[in-house]
C-alpha cells in the first residue's frame, strides 16, 4: 500500500552524499571500426538501390527516399553520439588495433574475422534476399 511521506520522515531518513568528482568514461564507439560500420550502411543502401532498380516506378520514389533518409539518420545519429563530450570520448578502433584485438562482447573476446562475420550477416542476408526477390520478379 502507498502510504505519504511527509518531508520530515525523507529529512530524517535521507543520506546525503558527495557528488563524484570524475566524469563517467563511456565508450560510445563500441570498438566498431569504421570500415566495418561503412560497409554495413552501404550494405542497406545497396539493397534500397537493388530494389529501387527492380521494381522502379513513380509511385515508389518517396517510399524509397523515406527509406534512404531513415537509414542514414539511423546510422548518422549514432556516428554523431560518439563525437558527443570530447573530455570522455573513445576513438573508433582503427582498422590496425581491430585486426589485432578483435572485440570485446558480453560473452568474450571476438576475433576480428567472428566479429566482422557477426555484424556484416544480416546486411550481406539482406542485399542477397534483395537480389533474389528481384530475379523472381524478373523472370515472372
Amino acid at each position: 500500500m502507498s502510504k505519504l511521506a511527509t518531508q520530515e520522515f525523507i529529512a530524517e531518513k535521507a543520506r546525503i552524499v558527495e557528488a563524484p568528482r570524475a566524469p563517467t568514461q563511456v565508450d560510445r564507439s563500441f570498438e566498431v571500426p569504421r570500415v566495418v560500420y561503412g560497409a554495413t550502411v552501404a550494405l542497406y543502401l545497396g539493397f534500397l538501390a537493388i530494389m529501387a532498380a527492380g521494381f522502379s516506378s513513380p509511385g515508389l520514389i518517396i517510399p524509397m527516399a523515406i527509406f534512404t533518409v531513415i537509414i542514414i539518420g539511423g546510422f548518422g545519429i549514432p556516428m554523431v553520439w560518439t563525437r558527443l563530450a570530447p573530455e570522455t570520448r573513445q576513438r573508433a578502433l582503427g582498422w590496425g588495433e581491430f585486426a589485432n584485438k578483435g572485440i570485446m562482447t558480453n560473452t568474450g573476446r571476438l576475433t576480428p574475422r567472428d566479429a566482422a562475420i557477426q555484424m556484416l550477416i544480416l546486411p550481406v542476408l539482406i542485399v542477397f534476399w534483395g537480389l533474389a526477390v528481384v530475379t523472381i520478379a524478373a523472370l515472372i
